[in-house]
């Protein structure tokens, strides 16, 4: 019982084979049926179950016509799910990275890449790679550098500008996006026809992207342009379903990248007010480490490549 409350010296004389035994007996339900599923003897299957009782220091099955698990059997299938989900997952990866490839994909986009080109690029990239799970992360551009240049992302859909200028990475711009002025149902605005002054709009409850953001310095830089040097939001998120959130709940009013923008407008949950002035959000394009290779990223940033230059077609 000491070793139980040592927290892992209890777990060294513990086995994978074990755990993979415990789920085993309990969906078998006797263990003579166990044994068979596990091509071991009864006697062997008798010997694993009193190994492990031993080692929990408490049963784990209540013994009858059909086995059950104890409370302590239970906590060690919880265990056995977690653990044997973990092996399989890494044993997939570790054969993956074997042969070049991973077999998750670790992607990072700004708003404009999550309305049509993420998802068509992912799309594409699964009738290649059917079996490699994506991971997508929203977050702000400098945030999404950053775990691009730690390598916790592969890729990145973000602003070409500056900042994408690092001796770690590669880039290629895909697409040129603008900042659109945007309200949901619940702005007094919504169903307008009006263009306005930028200006005109500035007493307005603003939902907006953080300082620092590429969209927030664009909307800042056409305010100073505008003679409007100062927006005080009444909200600030890199979030884009809150932005969609607060714009159809209540008189307010946002920005969102043009891409983004037509995305929801088709869809009924975004208008774009008309204003006096074009807002660049300027190039978006994706990003990679360019000291790792992987067939796998290659293969997302050429698709992405494709798809990002066949809607610059569509466009022209």
């Amino acid at each position: 019982m000491r070793d139980l409350a040592d927290g892992f010296a209890w777990a060294r004389r513990l086995k994978v084979r074990h755990l993979e035994s415990l789920l085993v007996l309990e969906k078998a339900g006797t263990l003579t049926e166990a044994a068979a599923r596990l091509h071991l003897t009864q006697s062997a299957m008798s010997h694993w179950l009193a190994e492990m009782e031993s080692l929990v220091g408490a049963p784990i099955v209540v013994r009858g016509r059909q086995l059950e698990l104890t409370q302590a059997g239970q906590l060690l299938k919880r265990l056995a799910i977690s653990v044997l989900g973990d092996v399989s997952r890494i044993g997939q990866e570790l054969h993956a990275a074997a042969q070049g490839k991973t077999s998750r994909l670790h992607v990072g986009s700004v708003w404009a890449g999550m309305a049509s080109l993420l998802p068509s690029t992912i799309t594409r990239f699964h009738e290649v790679h059917p079996s490699v799970a994506v991971t997508v992360t929203e977050e702000p551009f400098n945030t999404l550098l950053e775990r691009l240049t730690r390598r916790e992302l592969d890729v990145v859909v973000g602003t070409i500008d500056a900042r994408a200028q690092h001796a770690m990475l590669s880039h290629e711009v895909l697409f040129d996006d603008d900042v659109c002025v945007v309200v949901g149902r619940g702005s007094r605005l919504w169903g307008t026809r009006q263009a306005f002054l930028l200006s005109e709009l500035i007493d307005a409850s603003w939902v907006v992207p953080p300082h620092g953001t590429s969209m927030r310095s664009q909307l800042d830089s056409a305010l100073v342009d505008a003679g409007v040097p100062w927006l005080q939001p009444k909200v600030e998120t890199a979030a884009i379903t809150t932005l969609l959130a607060m714009l159809n709940r209540g008189d307010y009013i946002g920005i969102c990248s043009a891409e983004m923008t037509r995305y929801q407008v088709e869809r009924g949950t975004l208008q774009r007010i008309e204003i006096d002035r074009v807002i660049k959000f300027g190039a978006v394009g994706v990003l990679w480490n360019s000291d790792v290779y992987s067939e796998t990223v290659n293969d997302f940033v050429n698709i992405a490549k494709a798809e990002g230059h066949h809607k610059q077609h569509h466009a022209a």
